[in-house]
């Protein structure tokens, strides 16, 4: 019952080395937009604070459709990005990190966002007063003092990014040792014939991995809370 078979452990890994990379690319990128919603007043903000959210709202299968026809062989992009330099993501694990960095990317965003807001403005202006460059304020002031929110949204899209399915399964298929992670691969279990042990296997490891990412999340923050505020 509770011995793990070669090819779930190939879903398993595959789903931490896809939500794995697709956090560590979209952490940057969410930095950077949460800073810009989160200090900057311009036009058009809400329709970017919309473009955001957007893949909240969406049915992750139309999300994995519209990726299909952005960055598919034929797509605008992936056409482009197959022929000038060879990088294909349709039907390869590349193309379910990038589905799942979108999908996670609204619940990585929103939480740098809110910490970035409470940083108090006036620490950042008393810097900029004594000559700090805008560049270095933000690295030595805002960030740390934002780092709470940073692990948060990380690991709220690392979650996010393991167990999701409509996006990554439209995009690049199901595909055993490529693209098949843990909920595909629970997909197809529960419609094979004595799939179900194997597929309760997954469930409980998905909860597993849920968890102690969640936990991590809050003992990473707590530490780094006593850390910045001297407690």
């Amino acid at each position: 019952m509770f011995e793990i078979s070669p090819e779930e452990w190939t879903a398993i890994l595959l789903s931490l080395r896809v939500a794995a990379v697709a956090t560590l690319v979209a952490t940057p990128l969410g930095i950077a937009l949460a800073w810009l919603l989160a200090r900057r007043d311009f036009w058009g903000k809400s329709v970017v604070d919309a473009l955001v959210h957007l893949p909240l709202v969406l049915p992750p299968v139309v999300t994995g459709y519209l990726l299909l026809l952005t960055f598919g062989r034929r797509g605008l992009v992936g056409g482009w990005l197959a022929d000038n330099f060879g990088i294909v993501f349709a039907f390869r694990w590349t193309g379910a990190a990038l589905a799942c960095g979108i999908m996670a990317f609204p619940l990585l965003v929103r939480p740098i966002r809110l910490s970035i807001e409470a940083v108090d403005r006036r620490l950042e202006q008393a810097a900029g007063t004594l000559g700090a460059p805008p560049w270095r304020v933000f690295l030595t002031i805002t960030l740390p003092l934002a780092l709470p929110g940073v692990l948060a949204g990380m690991v709220l899209g690392f979650a996010k990014a393991i167990g999701e399915f409509g996006a990554t399964i439209t995009f690049v298929s199901n595909i055993p040792g490529e693209t098949q992670t843990i909920s595909s691969a629970i997909y197809s279990l529960i419609q094979t014939p004595d799939g179900d042990r194997a597929a309760l296997r997954l469930v409980v490891v998905s909860i597993v991995i849920a968890l102690a990412a969640l936990v991590g999340s809050e003992w990473f923050a707590r530490r780094a809370g006593k850390r910045l505020h001297g407690n």
